[in-house]
């Protein structure tokens, strides 16, 4: 679909509008979004009540299509009845972290096109807001509510040295921080975001210690949670510190030089200039051990020939 065309526009085989609906001020839906659900056959959302009430505060009258994680299923019969169709999830931009990318699937099976629309989304103020480092970043979306799969979700977080966001809802929001107490260690800082956009939007910044205590109660409003990335170096709860002189001296005696054992040194957690320095120390070390290993030792007698006599 070329740009700025819109479903009153394009009426040729199976269309898909992702539509972001706002997270919180209904002043943040643009004026694109509302051009698009005007036009579509219909529009297809996780909650008809939800979304019903935005269409009516928009003055938008199209028909409402459940399509959420258990009804998804249908999304063939549903496009083969409204081949253009609008997609909204409950809040913020379909297809991340709901069945969304499922409808998308469906639609592109049969040949159709699809369309995400910018607009709101919740983990990229949170993010922003969070004074985090926000270079390099982990999505992790949902936690599993338990098992391994969540333990080892949780592990990555904590072993990542980028950002990692989650989401979560307001009850098990205590429960995931202590969870990642467990992992990360308590001074691991983070930051709690909830009621993005709301008029009580709240963002809450500090150790991970400190934000559980503080949401120890009850919470409401949908929640990003941002953790920090592990420091270089940084340990992990229960964890011994690597004995990098050591590591050092051994990739210096395989044949490393000093560049490379400095490089396979910040890989282990070393910062640049604390890795330079040991691998050069290193480099000195071996050095002088293979120098005084290959020296005469001092009054050694002169070597003598078959006969006992000395050379000269």
């Amino acid at each position: 679909m070329g740009a700025g065309e819109t479903p009153e526009t394009d009426h040729s085989g199976v269309r898909v509008w992702l539509v972001p609906t706002p997270v919180g001020n209904l002043g943040d839906i643009t004026l694109r979004a509302i051009e698009v659900l005007r036009g579509a056959d219909a529009v297809a959302c996780e909650d008809t009540r939800r979304s019903g009430a935005l269409l009516a505060h928009l003055g938008i009258a199209r028909p409402l299509v459940r399509l959420d994680a258990h009804t998804m299923s249908r999304a063939p019969q549903v496009l083969s009845r409204y081949p253009r169709l609008a997609y909204v999830s409950d809040a913020g931009s379909p297809g991340v972290s709901d069945p969304g990318s499922e409808l998308v699937a469906a639609a592109l099976s049969l040949g159709g096109r699809v369309e995400a629309l910018p607009g709101a989304t919740a983990f990229v103020p949170a993010l922003v807001l969070s004074g985090l480092d926000s270079a390099r970043f982990t999505f992790e979306g949902f936690l599993p509510r338990s098992g391994r799969e969540r333990k080892e979700r949780l592990d990555a977080v904590a072993t990542r040295t980028e950002t990692s966001l989650l989401y979560e809802s307001p009850h098990r929001l205590h429960a995931t921080l202590q969870d990642l107490i467990a992992t990360c260690g308590p001074e691991r800082r983070a930051s709690v975001s909830r009621e993005l956009s709301k008029r009580f939007e709240e963002t809450r910044r500090g150790p991970l210690s400190e934000l559980a205590d503080y949401f120890a109660g009850t919470v409401r409003g949908e929640v990003v949670v941002v953790v920090a990335g592990r420091p270089l170096g940084g340990l992990l709860p229960g964890q011994s510190a690597p004995d990098y002189p050591q590591m050092a001296e051994g990739w210096t005696r395989q044949g490393h030089d000093v560049r490379e054992v400095r490089t396979l040194l910040q890989g282990a957690g070393l910062r640049k200039n604390d890795a330079y320095g040991l691998a050069l120390s290193a480099a000195a070390n071996v050095t002088s051990s293979v120098a005084a290993s290959v020296a005469p030792s001092v009054g050694t007698e002169a070597p003598t020939d078959q006969a006992g006599n000395t050379s000269d």
